[in-house]
């Protein structure tokens, strides 16, 4: 196995590598005795690994349920008769705090581990459902008795909010906990695409089968006996006690093996960086700057800031610290003075955005394509579109990492890239950038987002599973290739601190496509002329007026994405020109 520098390593290096399998190795050390220890040490480490992997893909699948909003929402509007403007509100509030700290997050991530991540995702989860079950309960109870809330149903709301806050929170801590761990403990193997989708795709599959539990299982029984809208008290409790507990699980098994040894290879290749040509991501000037010279440079002489770390014995931990803490804050810099990852980001931006703000307003957008009132709270059919969403986003993830592996040209390194790759692909035949499949998703979204706007679905609900389809594709897809590009051009030692700077600006499109939609809602609900003893009616709209403009927008602006994601690629200084292969 060849290591990082090019230079064909040892037998007891390929035995001792991180990413090696323990149940294939042959034994080739005459010591047995010294050779079965480090195969114990191996299993060790890989049952480590699995455990990890078991744990944050189970994390995941049930991290995500900030995406079943739009199943009871209407119910928001209905029993606790807030306006569309406060339903929205709250569902802002939870996409703010799921996307604004994700960078802190992923910072301290990345220096203190997973689990303490895992812990405060497991308290916010449980605190947030907590209190918006109890305000639930009360407000309906409220509603049951004289058929309206009390004034107590504005009192409440700013608590409501903060829980919808304390509920983004821990969905962005459980995601960063669970990505991170795979991305680091399988980001540099042969298939890493597919081992890092695993999670995104549990991610995506937790709207899916939470929608259903709340339609299924979690659900009000009529007079009748049949079923209902769902109990959100009783879904809300369920949930507040599924992700505490899933949080404390979390913190005893997200470990990362040998976490050390990608320090190492990190400074290697930093060290080798200035050798390539000007091209390269760390000039030789900025490598001096930093305080890295040549590989030639003997350790301990002066400009090499590695060159007593791990030396000192008496203090080995402050030591290896300190090298980790140097190297990431050396990697944050240059990924933030990468003038390729802003219009990155900004593509980004604008691609999950409108994908956020389709799923929070899915149940309502629904009820703006029938007159009746009854249609408007078929809340079983929302839960349907949300599982179609779900659907089509897990088919998207697991096809990229498994298309992406096969098809996508193989890195020179698996670390930050400094020169050209190998323009090849595992089949060997043909090669299909990870740029061209995310291009061709995200117009696969905005496909559905202007079949939407062009009113194709009005007074006709059967065809709205091409929109819920195709978003829910074309937002998976995205969100399953960001971190995996991420990974391959700026490495997996600070993936969590990359991506979660790169994360934090779907926060602005939520907001603001949130906001948007709530104003052209609730526009064209006030346009309705309201008939008598229609007035528990006027929070509800009717028609393309309630949508049609936001989503015209929100298509023209994903493709407008795709022209800054095509320009950080091919453009002037993009990663082709600079020999990068993704």
């Amino acid at each position: 196995m060849p290591t990082n520098d090019g230079e064909p390593s040892s037998p007891a290096d390929d035995r001792l590598s991180i990413h090696s399998d323990p149940f294939t190795e042959s034994v080739s050390d005459s010591d047995t005795s010294s050779y079965a220890v480090r195969r114990r040490e191996l299993r060790k480490k890989y049952a480590i690994r699995m455990v990890a992997f078991i744990v944050a893909n189970a994390f995941a699948l049930c991290a995500g349920s900030n995406m079943v909003f739009s199943m009871y929402a209407p119910l928001f509007q209905s029993r606790l008769h807030y306006t569309q403007l406060q339903v929205n509100g709250a569902a802002i509030a939870s996409s703010i705090a799921l996307y604004l700290p994700i960078s802190v997050l992923g910072f301290l991530c990345d220096r203190y581990g997973a689990p303490p991540l895992a812990l405060v995702s497991g308290v916010l989860f449980g605190l947030g459902y907590g209190i918006a079950a109890t305000i639930y309960q009360k407000l309906d109870e409220e509603y049951r008795t004289v058929g309206k809330p009390h004034a107590s149903a504005d009192k409440t709301y700013p608590l409501m909010v903060f829980a919808f806050v304390c509920i983004g929170a821990g969905t962005c801590a459980g995601y960063m906990a669970s990505v991170s761990t795979v991305a680091k403990n399988f980001g540099k193997g042969k298939y890493r695409g597919l081992a890092l989708a695993t999670p995104i795709t549990c991610f995506g599959l937790s709207g899916m089968w939470l929608s259903q539990a709340g339609t299924k299982v979690f659900y009000e029984e009529l007079p009748d006996g049949t079923k209902g809208d769902v109990d959100v008290y009783r879904f809300f409790v369920f949930l507040a006690l599924l992700l505490f507990s899933m949080g404390v699980i979390g913190t005893f098994t997200l470990h990362v093996v040998d976490e050390e040894d990608l320090i190492d290879e990190a400074i290697e290749e930093l060290e080798h960086s200035g050798l390539l040509d000007g091209g390269s991501l760390l000039g030789r000037s900025e490598r001096h700057n930093y305080g890295v010279v040549d590989a030639a440079t003997p350790a301990g002489e002066a400009g090499n800031p590695f060159g007593d770390a791990g030396n000192d014995d008496d203090d080995d931990d402050n030591n290896a610290k300190w090298k980790k803490n140097w190297v990431l804050n050396a990697e944050t810099r240059q990924f933030l003075s990468d003038h390729t990852m802003w219009p990155f980001a900004l593509a980004f931006l604008l691609m999950i955005g409108p994908g956020e703000a389709f799923i929070n307003n899915l149940g309502t957008v629904l009820g703006t394509l029938t007159p009746s009132v009854a249609s408007r709270l078929d809340h079983t059919s929302a839960a349907t579109h949300v599982s179609i969403f779900g659907i089509t986003s897990t088919i998207a993830r697991l096809l990229i990492g498994t298309m992406t592996d096969l098809l996508a040209p193989s890195p020179k390194t698996q670390h930050v890239q400094m020169g050209p790759g190998r323009p090849s692909s595992p089949l060997g035949r043909i090669t299909v950038s990870r740029v061209v499949f995310m291009l061709f998703f995200a117009v696969l979204m905005s496909i559905g987002l202007l079949f939407l706007a062009s009113g194709a679905a009005q007074n006709h609900t059967d065809r709205f599973w091409v929109v819920s389809g195709l978003v829910g594709a074309g937002y998976g897809a995205i969100f399953s290739l960001t971190p995996l590009i991420v990974t391959i051009i700026w490495g997996v030692e600070n993936f969590a601190t990359n991506f979660g700077i790169i994360a934090t600006v779907p926060a602005i499109g939520s907001v603001v496509w949130g906001s948007i939609f709530s104003s052209v809602y609730q526009a064209g609900a006030d346009a309705m002329q309201v008939g008598p003893g229609q007035e528990d009616d006027d929070v509800f709209c009717y028609g393309k007026q309630c949508y049609s403009p936001t989503f015209w927008a929100e298509g023209i602006t994903v493709l407008v994405a795709c022209g800054l994601l095509w320009w950080a690629w091919k453009g002037k200084g993009g990663w082709q020109q600079r020999g990068i292969v993704i």
